[in-house]
């Protein structure tokens, strides 16, 4: 598969549905991958983000959710599958299963003993360029908050915009000079290279920036809203962005709260797109847990609130 346009629109990164004995739910992924993939806007769908619990799979089971998305959606919208690798080898060999699995895109996450040790800006370009030379594949470029070590420079982003496989930034720098700053030393240096914010819990403030799309979770859960945002800001209708982030904003607050996404967030968004009727279970995968109590009262009311609600009861 060649190197093919840069991503653009909204692409949602997909929850990922299972089965009660926590495989993978394979009907339920191909109607869900089918419905985000029928709305006017979305770029391409994204398997083993985050939202995704990548974490929690198994590299064949990484390779299972690609394979299943893009089966799915037969080429209607690409699907671009995250790369969470601790080793250069590991994340070649995980990029080879989800190429053949489907995938026109990786999302390169990094590795996250970078996270507490540090890396130098050479290790970043050579995990680029290994796996580029190796699967010769549309790589993405995910863009850590501003305050862990794993954090890009904005000299550092530019190079990388350099890259032949490089044709797309997931920018989540959660620092917001420094987000304009990143934008910037990619726009300067990169050609034909796309900017997606993944800020869902200040959408509209990332996206008024002069983003490409936005690569977001939320795209998941309420993708006629985030594409509707989009549309409103590449308009430049203020007014009705501002309306619809309004909408957006009362379901971040139960999801995120006012922080940056957590764990626990992931499993609090299956719960409400399971009130919402987009997915039709809340299971998630040891160790994280369900909200109880008064925090799922607050998620049912607010997609209540939302004119959302399908769902009386959480399982």
């Amino acid at each position: 598969m060649a190197i093919t346009a840069p991503y653009r629109g909204v692409l949602p990164a997909m929850q990922l549905p299972y089965n009660d004995d926590l495989s993978i739910d394979e009907p339920e992924l191909r109607r869900f991958s089918n419905w985000l993939a029928s709305h006017d806007g979305i770029g391409g769908l994204v398997t083993n983000g985050h939202t995704g619990e990548v974490f929690a799979l198994s590299p064949a089971e990484r390779a299972q959710a690609t394979r299943i998305a893009a089966e799915a959606v037969d080429g209607k919208v690409p699907i671009v599958s995250g790369i969470c690798a601790e080793g250069v080898n590991e994340a070649v060999e995980h990029a080879g299963m989800a190429k053949q699995a489907g995938a026109s895109g990786l999302l390169i996450m990094p590795p996250h003993y970078w996270l507490r040790f540090g890396m130098q800006p050479e290790y970043v370009i050579d995990l680029f360029t290994t796996i580029g030379k190796a699967v010769d594949i549309n790589l993405v470029v995910h863009v850590y908050p501003a305050w862990t070590k794993a954090s890009y420079s904005s000299e550092l982003l530019g190079e990388l915009a350099k890259l032949p496989w490089v044709t797309t930034f997931k920018v989540g720098t959660r620092e917001m000079s420094k987000y304009d700053a990143d934008i910037h030393a990619i726009r300067e240096t990169g050609e034909d290279v796309t900017i997606l914010t993944c800020h869902d819990e200040y959408i509209l403030t990332s996206m008024v920036q002069g983003v490409d799309g936005a690569l977001v979770g939320f795209g998941s859960f309420i993708p006629e809203l985030i594409t509707a945002l989009y549309a409103a800001v590449r308009e430049g209708d203020l007014k009705k962005a501002q309306e619809i982030q309004g909408r957006i904003y009362r379901l971040k607050q139960v999801v995120y709260a006012a922080g940056e996404p957590t764990s626990d967030a992931h499993a609090r968004m299956k719960v409400a797109m399971y009130y919402a009727g987009r997915l039709k279970s809340t299971t998630v995968r040891p160790p994280t847990r369900l909200p109880a109590g008064e925090h799922l009262n607050r998620i049912k009311q607010a997609v209540q609130n939302a004119g959302l609600l399908q769902n009386e009861a959480a399982e």
